[in-house]
């Protein structure tokens, strides 16, 4: 009779954490662009939402944003922001969105990201 025990599988190694990686191919399919907010106005669906139309180069849409409660709709009026303006368009709330703007957060809020000076609109962020 043997004593040897039958080897075990060796376990798959533990799943990476943190964020998934992207290659630079696959970042450059996002085309980041500067946009003219001409509309705000809240969301008659939620209470977390703004519904912006913008102006991206000749194009006018709009996006639904989260960030009612952080910024007055009128405030956002004439503002310059960065939207991906190639994001594939989304019904949300009943409203539909065509892009996406880029915001950061901390423990103090919600900050839009936006060129540090104004800049022709549509231009492409790099």
């Amino acid at each position: 009779m043997s004593t040897d025990s039958p080897e075990l599988p060796t376990p798959p190694p533990p799943a990476p954490t943190g964020p998934a990686l992207v290659n630079y191919d696959t970042f450059a399919k996002l085309e980041l662009r500067v946009a003219n907010v001409l509309e705000a106005r809240e969301h008659p669906n939620a209470n977390k939402l703004l519904l912006l139309k913008i102006k991206v180069g000749d194009v006018e849409k709009q996006i639904v944003a989260g960030i009612r409660g952080h910024y007055e709709s009128a405030a956002l009026v004439g503002r310059q922001i960065v939207v991906v303006n190639n994001l594939e368009p989304a019904l949300i709330r009943g409203e539909e969105s065509n892009g996406m703007l880029l915001a950061a957060s901390d423990d103090q809020g919600v900050v839009l990201l936006r060129p540090d000076r104004e800049t022709a609109c549509g231009s492409k962020v790099k």
